[in-house]
């Protein structure tokens, strides 16, 4: 499937800093920065209207959420514990499972419904169970990861950038078990076609066909195929206004749902694809 250029069709409340969406059957989950209780709000994806507010116990900084059809639950990243807090749906039900010394941020769930998360201060890629036990570590050969998915082809997809840096490399690469990058798209900060500002977040397709990216610099968000190659622009600067922070891709109703960032605060923009 090749994506044209979206159109936004709803943009939910502003509220406090976004740090993640997750999308699962007909609920949005949105979970937000800088707050004691009620961090994570739940909307329905049909009307857009919110549903209810929950408090996620103990949670500190909150780097992303992500869901899991398959075991049925959600995973919220907490930067200041060094935790992954899973969530039971619809009950909530909660267990928390250390990261230890590697402070994790980013999520993504694979076709095999392990749990990959990146951290904030290393550069590695850890792969875990549902229950949060370690099944492996991809060192990274190359700078810290933003976020890393898994392919169905055994690869992985890895952003990376350092915000206000245009010196830094920002790349979106392939990358082995090995850590060793395959191929990569992007270099030095810049604007261009083939160039990103602070690549943030990735959202790829069910059959891995072509992968998102929050080009959270440039306030916008590229379509690649999966050889890498830019495609276009499937959200623009004009449609954001704001720093795209988050992805998520929801294939079954062709929308792309992007945490949008600014001065202000945050929201989600739903966008038809």
């Amino acid at each position: 499937m090749l994506y044209a250029a979206g159109q936004v069709l709803q943009t939910l409340p502003r509220g406090k800093p976004i740090k993640g969406v997750a999308s699962l059957d007909n609920l949005l989950y949105v979970l937000r920065d800088g707050l004691s209780s009620e961090q994570l709000e739940v909307y329905h994806k049909d009307s857009f209207q919110l549903q209810r507010k929950l408090t996620v116990s103990g949670l500190g900084s909150a780097a992303d959420i992500v869901a899991c059809g398959h075991y049925y639950c959600a995973y919220i990243s907490d930067g200041t514990n060094y935790v992954v807090h899973r969530l039971a749906l619809p009950s909530f039900a909660a267990k928390v499972w250390p990261v230890y010394k590697y402070k994790p941020s980013c999520l993504s769930v694979t076709h095999l419904h392990s749990v990959l998360v990146t951290s904030s201060n290393a550069r590695l890629i850890k792969e875990y169970t549902t229950d949060g036990e370690l099944l492996r570590e991809v060192k990274l050969r190359s700078n810290i990861p933003c976020h890393a998915v898994l392919s169905s082809s055994g690869q992985f997809t890895v952003c990376h950038g350092e915000q206000f840096d245009h010196s830094f490399t920002h790349l979106v690469c392939e990358v082995g078990f090995d850590g060793k990058a395959v191929k990569s798209f992007g270099g030095f900060g810049g604007s261009g076609r083939q160039n990103m500002y602070a690549p943030a977040h990735l959202a790829v397709d069910r059959r891995d066909l072509n992968i998102f990216i929050a080009d959270l610099g440039n306030d916008r968000v590229l379509l690649l195929s999966p050889s890498l190659t830019f495609l276009r622009e499937v959200v623009s600067t004009k449609q954001l206004r704001g720093w795209p922070a988050r992805l998520c891709l929801d294939v079954d109703k062709n929308r792309l749902y992007v945490a949008v960032n600014d001065l202000e605060g945050g929201q989600v923009a739903a966008v038809s694809i």
